[in-house]
Parts: structure tokens; C-alpha cells; sequence
């Protein structure tokens, strides 16, 4: 293990009665929730992008990151330098997982070759460090929206050259993903969609967006790579409209192109942010249809109006998540993959231990509360006793097909009107569940 981090040791759970900030408070890896272990259910992931790539600018500002690895160094010498910092931190933490895009693991080159090259360089000392760590490969990615010539997006541009350099991108980014023992491959759409509809050809579009992926299931099956394939619904920023704009707009796309049988979601709160939505909501419609794949553990900042990416503090929220996916199965592929930043005020490198440490705490408490909820059956059997009407006679008759709009009119002509609804509780579930938030 490198040394970049003397003063930190592997971070050890101390219970929630701890006062030291380099503890767990609440990630007890080995600990069992409902039969199986913290670390089995989180299945926590580390990203490359964010934890070394993250110098801390926006839109408005320079980098503020102080970063003594990168010092003095560019290009492929820099990416180089990165490599044993971020498994030093990946394994003080207990990392089982990590997820890269080949981009920022890697410089761009002058040419696709150059950056093949580039790429191949640092896979090798990425095999070196899972080695040495077991640290596996979660998913991996290709970045196909920071280059000018993916300004009109990559399988979606109007630029035909510009589509078979994403894909030329791609196959490498599966390539080495497969070699490194990957477990899925992630796409984000990043500019897969429009600025205005005055100079978009939206179906056409979308049918090349659509052999795109059809193409990588195909090269998948070529290769041997028999990871799981996910699409990250995100609405807006970059472009305008994103196509794979939420849960719903991606499932529908994966149908009408015959793809759902490949494809997973990898879900994000900021993104169920940006989208209207909840995490909880996108996480009930991908798991109603069997596409709950991973996630992103991050949050956005609901005063601010884009993507901002920080980790997850709120238990609540947390908890929220926990259950839909305890109720859909748990994370059978993916993880809990920590698609977060430190602030841009957080200027030391001990802040990605903070950081880190908080958002896994908070997702144990989550996975604690949800499996406490679950344990307590007062929720549950609140929303099925709701539902109670469909589990015999007029109802059981509907859901199996047995009636029409003639049989449901003439027995409501003679009834003359439906039963009373009853209430609905909301604020005694929300009382409910706060008694273990």
C-alpha cells in the first residue's frame, strides 16, 4: 500500500457512540441484515472520476483542490501517479468494488491510438492494484460527452464520423473492462439528446442511439463479457433534453427497441432530482419492471438547480432507498456506487475520507432502518390490507382477466354506487416510519 495518507489508518467501526471522524459509526461490514452481510447488500463502489479527477472548479471558478500526487505532473505521467493513491484510499475505506471512465483513468490522445495506448498503460497498473487489494472492478465506462466532438452528442450526433469514433471508444472501454473482470458496463448519455428541436431529427436519432447499444450487446457476446449491461437516467444539463430523461423514458426506449432483455438502470439521486422525481419513485418503477440494476449514491442540493453531485447525509433518504430495494430483491448486479464530490471548499485530501465515511454510514443506517421497518410489518400490512379488495372476489375476478366493461356496468347498475373509500393514513405512515429514522 502506498503511503500518501500516513496518519490514516483502515477505517474500523466504532459504533455509534464514536467520536472519532475516521470511524464508522454505522458500516459494520460483517454485520447481518435480513441473513446476509452490510457489505453483501451495499456492495460499495469507489469512483475513479470524482475521487481523483475532482480538483474542485465549476462553471464560475479555477480548481481549488490541493492534491500532492498531481503536482508537477501531466498527461500520462499524471494518470500514472493516480493509480496507487486512489487504491490507498479505496482500501482504507474497505472498498470492495470501484468504476472508472476510460477518460479519466486516461488522457485523451492526439489521435484514438494514442488514447488506446494511453489506456492500456493504465489498465495494466489497475490489474496490478486489484491484485494486490482484491478491490474488483464494479462497471466501467466510456466518457463520450467532456470531447468538442461529442458537442452534438456521440451515437446520437448528426455526424456519422463522429458516431463510429464513440463506438471505436466504446469497444476499447469494454475491451479493458472485460479484462479487468468488470461486472457490469455503464452508459450515460451525456449529450445523447438535444439543445433545440429547430435542427433535431429526433426518431432518427434515437434509432441510431438504439443500434448503438444494440451493437455493444452484440460485441459483448463477441468478446465473451457477460457483465450486466445499465443505462443512467438523467434529465437535463448538459443539453436541454436528455433522452434517457428518467426510470420511465428509458424503459419505454429499452422496450420499443427491443433491448430491456440486455439492460438494467444504474439510478441517481441528483438525476431523480432533476427529473421531478424521488429516488424512491425511480426506484419502484425500474423495480416493478425487473430493471433495478445499481445506483449512484450521491444527492443534490434542492436550493440549487444542477447537478451537484455531494454525498448522501440524509438517513431518511437513505432509508427510503433501502426499502424499495430490500421489497425488489436488493442489488443482485450492481452496487452502492459513490458518484459523489467533496465540495469545492473541501480542499484537503483527508476531506475524501470524510466524505466518504458519511455516505456509508448513511447508507448502513438506511439498510438498518429499512430492514427494521420490514421486521416491524406494520407498513406493509397497512398497504395490504389497502389493496384487500383485489385479493378476492370483484377484484381477484378483474386482475385475472374475467371481466369486461359490460359485466363491471351491470353490476354496478345494481349495486348503484361503490363501496366507501377508506383513508389513506398518510401522516400516521409518515409517524410510522419516522419512529425509526
Amino acid at each position: 500500500m502506498s503511503t500518501h495518507f500516513p496518519d490514516i489508518s483502515r477505517i474500523a467501526y466504532e459504533g455509534p457512540q464514536s467520536k472519532n471522524p475516521l470511524a464508522f459509526k454505522h458500516y459494520n461490514p460483517d454485520e447481518l441484515v435480513e441473513g446476509k452481510t452490510m457489505r453483501d447488500h451495499l456492495r460499495f463502489s469507489i469512483v475513479y472520476w470524482h475521487t481523483m479527477c475532482g480538483q474542485g472548479g465549476d462553471m464560475f471558478g479555477e480548481a481549488t483542490a490541493i492534491r500532492p500526487w498531481d503536482a508537477g505532473k501531466t498527461g500520462i505521467e499524471q494518470a500514472k501517479a493516480r493509480v496507487p493513491v486512489f487504491f490507498e484510499i479505496a482500501e482504507k475505506l474497505g472498498m470492495p468494488y470501484y468504476a472508472f471512465h476510460d477518460r479519466d483513468v486516461a488522457p485523451h490522445g492526439k489521435t484514438l491510438r494514442e488514447s488506446n495506448e494511453y489506456l492500456d498503460t493504465i489498465v495494466a497498473l489497475l490489474k496490478e492494484q486489484q491484485q494486490r487489494t482484491g478491490i474488483k472492478l464494479l462497471w466501467g465506462t466510456a466518457q463520450l460527452f467532456v470531447h468538442k466532438r461529442f458537442m452534438n452528442g456521440a451515437a446520437t450526433s448528426p455526424n456519422a464520423e463522429v458516431f463510429a469514433f464513440a463506438a471505436a471508444q466504446v469497444k476499447k472501454a469494454l475491451e479493458v473492462t472485460h479484462e479487468l473482470g468488470g461486472e457490469g458496463y455503464t452508459f450515460w448519455g451525456g449529450r445523447e439528446g438535444y439543445m433545440t428541436l429547430w435542427n433535431t431529427d429526433m426518431k432518427r436519432e434515437l434509432d441510431h442511439l438504439a443500434r448503438f447499444l444494440h451493437m455493444a450487446v452484440d460485441y459483448a457476446k463477441e468478446i465473451g463479457f457477460k457483465g450486466q449491461f445499465y443505462i443512467e437516467p438523467k434529465p437535463k444539463e448538459p443539453t436541454k433534453h436528455q433522452y434517457d430523461s428518467d426510470a420511465a423514458a428509458c424503459l419505454n426506449f429499452l422496450r420499443e427497441y427491443d433491448l430491456l432483455p440486455h439492460f438494467k438502470l444504474n439510478l441517481e439521486t441528483n438525476h431523480a432530482t432533476l427529473a421531478g422525481h424521488s429516488m424512491q419513485h425511480e426506484m419502484e418503477v425500474a423495480g416493478a419492471a425487473g430493471a433495478l440494476g445499481s445506483l449512484d449514491a450521491n444527492t443534490g442540493d434542492l436550493l440549487l438547480g444542477w447537478d451537484t453531485d455531494q454525498f448522501l447525509t440524509d438517513a431518511s433518504v437513505a432509508t427510503q432507498m433501502m426499502l424499495s430495494a430490500l421489497k425488489h430483491g436488493g442489488l443482485t448486479t450492481g452496487g452502492v456506487n459513490f458518484d459523489a464530490k467533496v465540495r469545492r471548499e473541501s480542499i484537503d485530501p483527508e476531506d475524501l475520507f470524510f466524505a466518504h465515511i458519511g455516505g456509508m454510514d448513511t447508507f448502513a443506517r438506511g439498510l438498518k432502518n429499512a430492514a427494521a421497518i420490514r421486521a416491524d410489518g406494520r407498513l406493509g400490512e397497512f398497504v395490504q390490507q389497502r389493496y384487500a379488495s383485489w385479493d378476492t372476489g370483484l377484484g381477484a375476478s378483474i386482475e385475472q382477466g374475467k371481466e369486461t366493461f359490460a359485466s363491471l356496468e351491470k353490476l354496478m347498475l345494481e349495486k348503484g354506487e361503490a363501496a366507501p373509500n377508506t383513508s389513506g393514513r398518510q401522516e400516521y405512515l409518515e409517524n410510522l416510519v419516522n419512529e425509526f429514522v
